[in-house]
């Protein structure tokens, strides 16, 4: 099970989304958590492509996440917390403008 950690700029970004795009973020979350427990135990090679999860232009080693049309989510890697297990550092979330400052 991976790990995690958070920006405070991310929980700042949280509490300015709707209900609805919190409920959307949470299932994208899990969605990712999901297969990167696959990816862990040897049954998956890569992400879901719906999670659309591609580095961020300008930004070395941060990544986004859609959770929605205009719903994106940022992270990046961080140093294992656990032996074989990714340890996720979010970033930032809600729509596309948080990519002109990840």
């Amino acid at each position: 099970m991976p790990t995690y950690e958070t920006d405070d700029r991310f929980w700042h970004d949280w509490n300015r989304l709707s209900g609805t795009q919190q409920k959307l973020l949470k299932v994208a979350v899990l969605r990712l958590v999901a297969d990167l427990k696959e990816m862990e135990a040897g049954r998956r090679s890569s992400l879901r492509p719906g999670l659309r999860v591609k580095g961020v232009k300008g930004a070395r080693g941060v990544f986004e996440m859609w959770w929605a049309p205009d719903g994106r989510a940022t992270f990046s890697w961080g140093a294992e917390r656990r032996p074989g297990q990714r340890h996720i550092i979010w970033r930032r979330c809600g729509d596309h403008e948080i990519l002109k400052q990840p």
